[in-house]
């Protein structure tokens, strides 16, 4: 017999109190009308190094009937590792329909981080240059690029020349699309320095 709309929203008041009380400070309420809540995660290390926030939307049909809505933000997290993650939250998932599994999918993620602390990864880099990030494995957005030599010359000669008419676009830089859910996102960025730039 499924679940009725009451006894869902029960649910999900009941397993919010509980994460609630169980993550203290950690555990942000973003919406409540919405149901989106957010929890920081921490390697449990004293000073931990790796942490990693996780962004969640409980849809009317949790946890009977729908997976929450969820998003995973970490300056490191990208590519391999944020695929992996993913998989496994979705797995968890489903090896429990229909039960309550925030709190299963916290406890993997701080497992992962854990792991990643106790290992010799390096700290988390977040500011890698585009040739590192050229070499990583190809779902990477980007979105942390550093403008090389050539680029702040050409910025540098842009904003000392004195006729800006003719100027050079900037480089554009192109990220490798990536596919999430049947949707593709792929980022573009370009170092600008005045609003004419921006318009071309």
């Amino acid at each position: 017999m499924a679940a009725s709309d009451t006894e869902r929203a029960q649910q999900q008041i009941d397993e919010i109190e509980a994460l609630s009380s169980i993550y203290g400070d950690d555990w942000c309420v973003v919406d409540e009308d919405e149901k989106i809540y957010c929890i920081k995660i921490s390697d449990c290390l004293d000073q931990p190094k790796w942490t990693l926030c996780l962004q969640v939307i409980l849809p009317p049909g949790y946890p009977t009937a729908e997976p929450p809505i969820y998003q995973l933000n970490a300056p490191w997290l990208r590519g391999q590792d944020y695929t992996e993650l993913a998989n496994s939250l979705e797995e968890i998932y489903l090896q429990n329909l229909g039960e309550s599994i925030l709190y299963l999918w916290v406890e993997k993620i701080r497992e992962v981080l854990v792991e990643k602390a106790q290992s010799s990864d390096p700290e988390p880099d977040i500011k890698k240059t585009t040739e590192e990030v050229d070499e990583d494995d190809g779902d990477d957005f980007l979105l942390d690029y550093q403008p090389t030599q050539e680029d702040q010359t050409k910025m540098l000669n842009y904003m000392t020349s004195e006729s800006h008419e003719d100027e050079e676009l900037p480089p554009i830089h192109h990220g490798n699309p990536i596919t999430d859910r049947r949707s593709t996102f792929q980022a573009h960025l370009a170092p600008v320095v005045t609003t004419r730039q921006v318009s071309r």
